[in-house]
């Protein structure tokens, strides 16, 4: 994932013809709404009534037959933004 400055608000993007070799296919968008939601409660700042102002591309992604569901992609969407900030000090 790429985490970049946004003006406002918080956007998520899955590089097109991403392909990810899972089956049913159909469950992937479900797995990188969770990821999405993982990073955005993470960039949440609530004391501040707040998200993060943030553009997250996905461009890679990996999902096996066991273990890969919404949680997991929710758990390392929300350890990717962690470690997006841990790298980038935020101002306010």
């Amino acid at each position: 994932m790429d985490f970049e400055p946004a003006d406002s608000g918080f956007a998520f993007e899955v590089t097109e013809g991403l392909a990810v070799e899972y089956e049913p296919a159909e469950d992937l968008p479900r797995f990188f709404a969770a990821a999405a939601a993982g990073i955005e409660e993470q960039l949440s700042l609530p004391e501040h009534g707040v998200v993060i102002a943030t553009r997250v591309v996905l461009r890679q992604a990996r999902a096996h037959t066991f273990g890969s569901h919404e949680l997991a992609f929710k758990i390392a969407g929300y350890l990717a933004a962690r470690e997006a900030l841990r790298c980038t000090p935020l101002r306010l």
